[in-house]
């Protein structure tokens, strides 16, 4: 199975479309054509050479942008293969050209860090969501433009998904929620898909069946939608999903000559990944809180019976004081 798109922050990461593949650690992209027999040229680049000035927006209020790290967060192919871009923790889009031979074509400036982006069917534009929740286009035709606000979530989204003929935009968020808003006119939602209990991590538009989409998410469910009527088909809990035996093996684990190309380009280069793996999940973080309140309640409300338990024992003995006081006087009298 192909996929267009990686990342995620800068653990390793892996994108496969047609011949080509890339992948990422830290800062670092590697790309190569695995399934082309007679070409063994790799290409690789590195996002501390991003242009020191990009073009396209600061930060907020026009000030320069903080400065980051140069790790990649997110990478994904065109669905010819023919473009690539990726985004970095310093706030660069940056687009390449891989045909006939893979090119930086451009540099530009986001307003946030991104946590995903997707390239349109018919090519002519990269969307990118950020951690604020916004989603932007920018013009593969005219790369050295701006991006332009397309619609907005109230919070982080996770990732970015388009039907095939370009006609919904489908956005994930970490409060459970999957949006389906026309593209042409993205204020205007057309579904939501609701039932995860935790964020939604990703989400795919089947090309085959392209009315249905999957969806993953932090309650260790798969879902199957029709995402237009916001309908959910099937719900595949992993929890259930029992782990295939081992089998040990000295053979190749694949016959197929370009998955061992390729993985041969990875392990020639595994320094490039090396120091990123194990990294914590950058999902972690974004488990909802719970708290089990009771037993702190339960504490609490027996020390504030206590405390007037012994205010009413004080009061009362204070009261008995007070009297006997007044029958000794008036005895004395």
């Amino acid at each position: 199975m192909e996929g267009g798109g990686g990342g995620r922050g800068p653990g390793p990461a892996l994108a496969l479309r047609g011949a080509l593949m890339a992948a990422s650690g830290g800062g670092r992209l590697l790309a190569a054509r695995y399934k082309e027999p007679g070409d063994d040229s790799l290409f690789m680049y590195d996002c501390i050479n991003a242009e020191k000035t990009t073009v396209g927006n600061k930060g907020q209020g026009g000030q320069p942008a903080d400065k980051g790290s140069d790790d990649i967060l997110a990478f994904a192919f065109s669905s010819s293969g023919n473009y690539f871009a990726l985004t970095d923790d310093n706030k660069h889009l940056i687009l390449f050209h891989t045909k006939p031979s893979w090119e930086c074509v451009s540099v530009r400036s986001v307003n946030r860090r991104c946590t995903a982006l997707i390239i349109t069917a018919a090519e002519d534009k990269i969307l990118v969501a950020d951690k604020s929740g916004d989603v932007y286009s920018y013009s593969i035709t005219e790369p050295q433009t701006e991006g332009k606000l397309e619609l907005g979530h109230l919070s982080l989204l996770l990732d970015v998904a388009l039907s095939p003929d370009d006609r919904y935009i489908l956005t994930a968020d970490r409060d459970e929620k999957i949006r389906v808003s026309l593209a042409k006119a993205p204020h205007n939602i057309v579904s939501y898909c609701l039932g995860h209990k935790e964020f939604v991590s990703k989400i795919f538009v089947i090309p085959d069946y392209p009315d249905l989409l999957l969806s993953a998410s932090g309650d260790c469910t798969v879902r199957l939608w029709e995402y237009r009527s916001g309908k959910e088909v099937y719900c595949c809990h992993l929890s259930s999903v029992s782990e295939p035996e081992a089998t040990k093996t000295d053979q190749p684990v694949t016959d197929d000559k370009g998955l061992q190309k390729m993985s041969k380009y990875l392990h020639d280069n595994w320094t490039v990944f090396e120091g990123f793996v194990g990294a914590e999940s950058h999902y972690s973080s974004l488990y909802k809180a719970s708290f089990d309140n009771m037993a702190t309640y339960l504490q609490r409300k027996e020390e504030r019976l206590q405390q007037q338990k012994k205010k009413r024992k004080d009061l009362q003995h204070g009261s008995n004081g007070q009297t006997k006081k007044i029958k000794t006087e008036e005895s004395s009298l």
